[in-house]
């Protein structure tokens, strides 16, 4: 899967060519709760992403308006809005939005196989005009046309004591196959965001265009 292929499935309603125009493959997570930060955040790095990664159930004050500011911003700044809602999440999230919902001990709340994790790949494989692609670790399938994102990228690898474990965008992108890095922290926690921002987008950019050149089939 090459980046062009990913801008038309992933922008097919806009029908942009995002990614190669702003040349940048990064994804910034936004994990904050509150909705000034969230706008401030989509408008200061807005031009240097092609995705703005959301979490809205874990914003304390999030309204309407709040949105139609948001959508505004990426109208303006030409990337897409990805509203990541799911039950399982890194543990910093999960702390933020399950705190208080379980009582008692265990860790049997949640259980996912392999066998669940190929059903779900085949769903995909078999929907690709409902599914655009997956959130992973590697690339899980070869089907054209499904973009991968590899959330936990950071220039240096490491983790978080929650359960997180960093990669380097050439490792997601060159090693495991990954078209669209996703950052949070590695931005968020930056006392300078927009220069981490653009780090990221350069690492990432560079990273692509050396996976893009190497012959088919290398690793």
């Amino acid at each position: 899967l090459k980046i062009t292929d990913a801008v038309v499935l992933m922008d097919r309603e806009q029908g942009g060519r995002i990614t190669a125009d702003k040349k940048t493959i990064l994804c910034v997570s936004a994990d904050v709760i509150h909705s000034e930060e969230l706008l401030e955040i989509a408008d200061a790095l807005g031009p240097l992403i092609c995705v703005l990664k959301t979490h809205v159930d874990i914003l304390q004050d999030f309204t309407a308006d709040v949105a139609s500011s948001l959508k505004g911003l990426a109208i303006k700044h030409n990337f897409l809005i990805f509203e990541d809602r799911k039950f399982a999440d890194i543990g910093n999230t999960i702390k933020h939005q399950y705190e208080g919902c379980f009582t008692g001990s265990g860790n049997d709340h949640f259980k996912i196989k392999l066998p669940h994790i190929l059903g779900c790949v085949k769903m995909a494989e078999d929907h690709t005009d409902f599914v655009f692609g997956f959130i992973n670790v590697s690339k899980i399938s070869e089907k054209p046309g499904l973009v991968h994102m590899t959330p936990g990228v950071q220039i240096l690898s490491g983790g978080d004591g929650l359960g997180q474990q960093y990669s380097s965008p050439e490792d997601v992108i060159c090693t495991k196959g990954s078209d669209i890095i996703i950052v949070g922290r590695g931005i968020l926690a930056s006392s300078d965001q927009l220069r981490a921002a653009e780090e990221y987008r350069t690492a990432g950019w560079q990273a692509y265009l050396k996976n893009s050149h190497r012959p088919s089939g290398v690793q």
